[in-house]
C-alpha cells in the first residue's frame, strides 16, 4: 500500500476532524480542537504536524509541536482500516525528524490509561511509560469542554 506523509495544514482540518470522530475513545476539546484552535497550533508549529494520505484521503494524523525546549505529540491516530501497516510509526518518525530539525531533543505524549490500542502501540515502538512524575492540569477556559468519541 502506497501512502504519502506531508505537513498538516489548516486546509486539512475538516478531513482530520472527520478522522478523529472515527476513533473510539478519542477526546476532542471544543476550543483547542476547533478550526480556530488547530489553526493557532499549526501557525505556531508550521513544520512539525503530519498527515498520512492514501488516494487523496487522510488516513492518519498527528498534531506535533514544541515550546522551544520540549516537543509533544497530540491526537496521534490512524484510521482503523489502515492500522498495523507501519503508518503510525512512520508518522511518529516524521514528527521526531521535524522536531530534531528545530533542535528539540525531548518529546512526550499523553495516552489515556483506557486507550489499550494506543498504549500497546507506544510500548511496541519503544516509548517508555514515565513512573517518576505526576501530570497536573489546570483548566483556564471553562468553555473548552472534552467530548469522548463513542461507538456508533
Amino acid at each position: 500500500m502506497e501512502y504519502k506523509l506531508r505537513n498538516m495544514t489548516t486546509e486539512d482540518y475538516e478531513a482530520v476532524r472527520e478522522l478523529w470522530l472515527t476513533i473510539k475513545g478519542f477526546a476532542i476539546r471544543s476550543v483547542d480542537d476547533s478550526y480556530e484552535g488547530v489553526k493557532r497550533f499549526l501557525e505556531r508549529n508550521p513544520k512539525t504536524s503530519v498527515v498520512a494520505e492514501y488516494k487523496g484521503r487522510i488516513i492518519g494524523a498527528i498534531l506535533c509541536g514544541h515550546d522551544g525546549r520540549h516537543g509533544c505529540l497530540y491526537h496521534v491516530c490512524v484510521h482503523e482500516d489502515f492500522r498495523r501497516r507501519g503508518i503510525g510509526r512512520a508518522m511518529v518518525v516524521y514528527c521526531i525528524n521535524a522536531l530534531e530539525q528545530e533542535h528539540i531533543s525531548n518529546v512526550s505524549l499523553i495516552a489515556f490509561t483506557s486507550n489499550d490500542i494506543g498504549n500497546a502501540f507506544w510500548n511496541e515502538i519503544g516509548w517508555r511509560k514515565r513512573q517518576d512524575l505526576n501530570n497536573y492540569d489546570l483548566v483556564l477556559n471553562r468553555e473548552n469542554r472534552i467530548s469522548i468519541v463513542e461507538d456508533k
